[in-house]
């Protein structure tokens, strides 16, 4: 009985997870960093219900709405890009990954257009316990998006002058386990924040 075990299936147990550890480990202190802040509004939020909810109908749901969207479209386009680079693909990997970072850039815009608005009104973080964790984690959230879009755009640069191929696209993984972890924590961060009663 030969009990041998083939270099694809020996390289293929030994990467269970998509693209880098080193990113997985990053992406598990993220969360850990959000869950945090999270937990920590949830307790706010007991302590101060009526204030939260009169804050939170202030706030505009349907850019909100959109951004989720965008988000999750995003998802979908680095998905394609992921698959599309295991086939050797470059040239169209290289394109989701524009569409990924153009529904992205689309979020920050809305999110700046959103954030000029409080700050018109004379809303800062100052003004109640809502609006401090609205914009805190609201602009932390915002600074995850910019680097998830400067590694989706180191990939593509790579990706377009043919840097990764069907045998070699770790990068790509490792950009788009990234571009997933941010798209997750709005998806919790946008219910808790502007939807949540």
């Amino acid at each position: 009985m030969n009990l041998t075990i083939s270099p694809v299936a020996s390289q293929q147990a030994r990467r269970s997870l998509p693209g880098d550890l080193a990113m997985w480990c990053f992406i598990l202190a993220e969360l850990l960093v959000f869950g945090i802040f999270f937990v920590v509004y949830a307790f706010a939020r007991a302590n101060d219900v009526e204030l939260f909810n009169a804050s939170q109908r202030e706030l505009d749901r349907v850019s909100g709405v959109i951004n989720t969207v965008l988000l999750i479209t995003s998802s979908y386009f680095v998905v394609r890009a992921v698959e599309t680079i295991r086939v050797g693909r470059h040239q169209s990997c290289t394109r989701w990954l524009a569409a990924a970072m153009a529904c992205g850039g689309g979020f920050l815009i809305l999110k700046l257009i959103e954030f000029a608005a409080k700050v018109e009104a004379g809303i800062s973080m100052s003004t109640n316990t809502f609006y401090m964790f609205y914009l805190f984690l609201g602009f932390f959230h915002f600074m995850h998006v910019i680097l998830g879009m400067v590694i989706l755009g180191a990939i593509a640069l790579k990706a377009k002058r043919g840097g990764y191929s069907a045998h070699d696209h770790a990068g790509v993984e490792t950009g788009a386990s990234y571009w997933h972890m941010v798209d997750l924590v709005w998806i919790v961060l946008f219910p808790l924040i502007y939807v949540l009663h």
